[in-house]
């Protein structure tokens, strides 16, 4: 299945580097490298807004249905409100910031930036400032899991307690033996999965509470290029929201598959994609997959093809397996 490509007026004429859907409607942030935040309405196939902030865009997240929150190459951190069509820098870094979320439960915004530092933006102190933390390593991807921060350095995952941002809570070296491109917290907040830049992915519990919640790892794409072993990052993991243990991850050489984290196996494989699948999110009730297909200058040979965003409707694709289950 291929999906429906999304239509822009003005098309977007750099790297992607994040989408997301709203937390209840079908809008979907796009950040990318040509310094425009969009925000399009994948029901009406609608532009609400267009806007730029004068550099690359490196990351986005949403707040609520009317705010998001955007990186720069600027060192700068955003604030959008879409109700009034409003944008003010609300932060800045010291260096070049790699990711950013939002946690609801504590009403944070948390950055991470390229001087091994990751930043808390406190939404309920009127200048919104909270803190900085030296974590003592790059942090190339962030996940918020309740009350707390999942933080992948190099092979590890750190767990921070949003409410006390000291020290670790848990440091957790993963099964993957290269550095994890990407993490995502389970919907059930149980765990999370990871991602490497050699195409691996990996399961991990946090507090496992029987046997049957024991990491493991698995190829995502094992195939080889002229008998020889290349790395190709694991640049997304989105899990569905309402069957548990359905996961999709998006990798550098264009694919995108659909896994069963129960029985550990495919479920799906979309058709490739033309470029490398730079970022995944599903919608708010899972009927609708969101993949940027877009070049992430990650390899020297990688085509530089224009970025797109494809939307698959999963009622027409089999998610479910005899292990599969809807959360409840």
């Amino acid at each position: 299945m291929d999906g429906i490509c999304l239509k822009f007026e003005n098309p977007i004429r750099d790297a992607i580097s994040k989408i997301r859907f709203a937390p209840q409607s079908n809008n979907l942030l796009i950040s990318s490298w040509d310094s425009m935040l969009r925000l399009y309405d994948v029901e009406s196939s609608i532009m609400r807004l267009e806007t730029t902030s004068g550099a690359a865009l490196i990351g986005c997240c949403f707040q609520n249905e009317s705010t998001a929150f955007s990186i720069g190459a600027d060192f700068c951190v955003r604030r959008y409100n879409f109700d009034v069509g409003s944008c003010n820098t609300f932060g800045h870094h010291d260096d070049l910031a790699t990711c950013i979320e939002y946690s609801e439960e504590t009403s944070q915004v948390m950055s991470a930036t390229l001087d091994k530092k990751i930043c808390s933006w406190d939404l309920r102190k009127e200048n919104g400032v909270g803190c900085t933390k030296y974590v003592g390593g790059e942090v190339e991807s962030m996940s918020t899991c309740g009350f707390y921060l999942l933080v992948a350095i190099g092979t590890s995952v750190s767990i921070y307690d949003l409410r006390k941002l000291d020290e670790p809570v848990q440091m957790k070296e993963t099964s993957v033996d290269y550095r994890i491109k990407s993490v995502c917290s389970f919907p059930n907040r149980r765990g999370y999965a990871v991602g490497s830049i050699d195409g691996r992915a990996a399961l991990e519990f946090i507090n496992p509470s029987d046997a049957s919640e024991k990491s493991y790892h698995f190829r995502c794409n094992p195939k080889s290029k002229d008998g020889k072993d290349h790395l190709i990052a694991v640049n997304d993991i989105v899990f569905h929201p309402s069957f548990y243990g359905a996961f999709v991850t998006g990798d550098n050489d264009g694919y995108a598959i659909m896994w069963d984290a129960q029985s550990k196996k495919r479920l799906y494989q979309f058709p490739r994609y033309i470029s490398s699948v730079a970022s995944l999110s599903y919608n708010c009730g899972g009927e609708l997959l969101a993949v940027a297909s877009s070049y992430t200058c990650q390899e020297a040979n990688e085509i530089e093809e224009p970025p797109h965003i494809f939307i698959h409707r999963m009622d027409e694709i089999s998610v479910g397996s005899s292990s599969i289950q809807r959360s409840k």
